[in-house]
Parts: structure tokens; C-alpha cells; sequence
């Protein structure tokens, strides 16, 4: 496989990375704690627009077994109508998970384990609703899953769509970071929420729209991801969910533009491994198509952690004593 072959297939997988990581790191800069139910809504737009489209849960003795929604929504207002619903969860999560634990003053590490346990619960509730067989996420245009060639690069259209999607929606997102009045607010409130409060921004309301923003970005990752693989199950988001963590630790925690670089970092050097193949003496060592790519976020995690310890972009922590 050559060199560019595998840098366009990690940028396609490292968009969704990017898109994916990008909640975690809007709500650690705004509330300095990591939402792990990230990963269970990343799986609930994936769901939701593959019912919002009418098509057919599986079978078994579950209550959703073998019927559908009696609706047949095209595929792109599906998974935004999805998103956004994803989003209204989200912020129910916010509302019973995490509001009384901050309005209590409680230890951040409560907070991590508050989400983890609505991430297993809410994939728990999909098993329990429409079993866990596998769907057969459809195609969101005629021949998505085929590919062409370019020159020597095969690039499948999937994996184009996907890179062009994320595309799309992180640089809205920047938009609305970098232009907006919103988006100002927010980068207030990340840096000082005390004194932004002061300044008469309404915290509460920036949390609910944060909550609902990266639910969203969560749901159209989701949603993308089983576009490529054609298929989506109820613990599709758990990899995911620790894939974002090593993203936005590598990036620096709660740094944007740091997140979106180690998305992509992170996507190309698992591309590069899965191609590689070399021989010494008697070792054949042949990383094509196996598992080992599966530890790169991690090893590349380890790696940024030795070496700095705040992140590609993340600030050093000043201590006053």
C-alpha cells in the first residue's frame, strides 16, 4: 500500500476523530470534566437516523423487534433531525447527571464516574430496546460503499463523504466559536466562569447550548461512522469513547485546535501502521490489516505524555503557592 494511499484513508478516519473529540473538549473546557456519555450518544445518532429513515429494527423478543417508524425521512435530514435529538438527550444527561453534582460542589472524578454510568446505561436500553444485532446502516447515495481510483490512490466514496462532512461541520463550528456573540460567550465562560457570571453571561443557559452542541457533533460522527462500515450496533460508541480520550489528552485538554490536529495525527498514524510490513532476519513482521493499529491513539498517548506533558497545544498548569 503506498504512502498516499494510507495518508487519505487516515485523513478520512482521523475527520472523525476530530468531530468526534471535539465534545469532549468543549464541555472539559467549559466544565473541566470529561463526559464519557459521549460515546453512548456517538451511538444514539447512529440509531436515530437509521429510524427516522423507516427502515426495520432487527428481530428477536425485544419491544422495537421487527418494526419500523411510519416515516421514510431522506438520509441527510435524518441524521441531522437525529443530531439534534441526540443534542435534547444530551442535555437531559446534563440535567440529571451532572447539574446536582455541581450544584453541590462535588469532586470533578464524581462527575467522570456519573457519565459512565449513563453511557452504560443508555447502550444498555438500545440492547434492551432493539437487541443487539448488528443494523444494516443504508447508503446515503446511490454506490457510497464502491470506490474509484485516482491515479493510484483507490478512494472509496464513503470515506470522501465522511471526510467531507466533518469538514463541513468543524469549520461551522468554528464559525461559530470565532464569529459569533455565542461564540465569544463561550470562550468566556471556559476561561472564567465566576467572572463572565459576574459580567451578566448566563452560565447555565451556555452549559445547556454546549450540552446540546456536542451531542450533536457526537450524533453526526456516529452517524458517519456507520455509514462507512454499513453497520452500527449499541456498544459501537464505547471504542470511540476512549479513542476521543487519548485525542484530547494528545491535543491538549480543552484545547480546539489542538483536538482537531491529534484527530488527524492519530487517524494517519493508524493508517500507516496497518500498511506496514518489513522483515529482519528471520522476523516478518506484518502489521497489514491487523489489530495493532487498534493500540496506536494509546501508544501515541504514552508517547505525547513523556515528552509533553500538557498536550500538542494545551497550556502548562501554573500553580500559585
Amino acid at each position: 500500500m503506498s504512502l498516499i494511499q494510507n495518508l487519505v484513508d487516515g485523513l478520512a478516519v482521523g475527520s472523525v476523530y476530530a468531530l468526534f473529540a471535539l465534545g469532549y473538549t468543549l464541555i472539559f473546557s467549559i466544565l473541566r470534566i470529561v463526559n464519557f456519555a459521549h460515546g453512548a450518544i456517538f451511538t444514539v445518532g447512529a440509531y436515530l437516523a437509521y429510524g427516522l429513515m423507516g427502515k426495520q429494527f432487527g428481530g428477536g423478543d425485544f419491544p422495537f423487534s421487527d418494526k419500523r417508524l411510519p416515516i421514510g425521512m431522506n438520509f441527510w435530514i435524518a441524521m441531522i433531525l437525529g443530531a439534534l435529538l441526540a443534542g435534547l438527550l444530551n442535555v437531559l444527561i446534563e440535567y440529571f447527571a451532572f447539574r446536582p453534582l455541581r450544584n453541590r460542589g462535588a469532586d470533578t472524578l464524581l462527575s467522570l464516574v456519573s457519565s459512565l454510568g449513563v453511557s452504560l446505561m443508555v447502550s444498555n436500553l438500545i440492547q434492551n430496546l432493539v437487541g443487539s444485532d448488528p443494523l444494516s446502516s443504508p447508503e446515503p447515495l446511490p454506490n457510497t460503499r464502491a470506490s474509484f481510483d485516482l491515479g493510484e490512490v483507490n478512494i472509496q466514496t464513503a470515506r470522501l463523504l465522511t471526510f467531507g462532512v466533518a469538514v463541513v461541520v468543524m469549520s461551522l463550528l468554528w464559525y461559530l466559536l470565532n464569529r459569533t456573540r455565542t461564540g465569544k460567550a463561550l470562550k468566556a465562560v471556559s476561561e472564567d466562569s465566576t467572572t463572565s457570571s459576574l459580567l451578566g453571561i448566563s452560565t447555565n443557559r451556555l452549559i445547556l447550548f454546549t450540552f446540546i452542541l456536542c451531542g450533536f457533533l457526537g450524533a453526526i460522527a456516529g452517524t458517519m461512522v456507520s455509514t462507512i462500515s454499513g453497520t452500527s450496533g449499541p456498544y459501537m460508541g464505547s471504542q470511540y469513547a476512549l479513542i476521543g480520550l487519548a485525542v484530547i489528552v494528545v491535543g491538549g485538554l480543552g484545547d480546539i485546535a489542538g483536538t482537531v490536529i491529534a484527530g488527524f495525527l492519530i487517524g494517519i498514524l493508524q493508517s500507516l501502521v496497518a500498511g506496514v510490513r518489513f522483515r529482519i532476519g528471520f522476523w516478518d513482521w506484518n502489521f497489514v490489516g491487523s489489530q495493532w493499529k487498534d493500540a496506536i491513539p494509546f501508544l501515541t498517548l504514552v508517547v505525547v505524555l513523556m515528552l509533553r506533558p500538557q498536550g500538542l497545544l494545551g497550556r502548562a498548569q501554573i500553580q500559585k503557592v
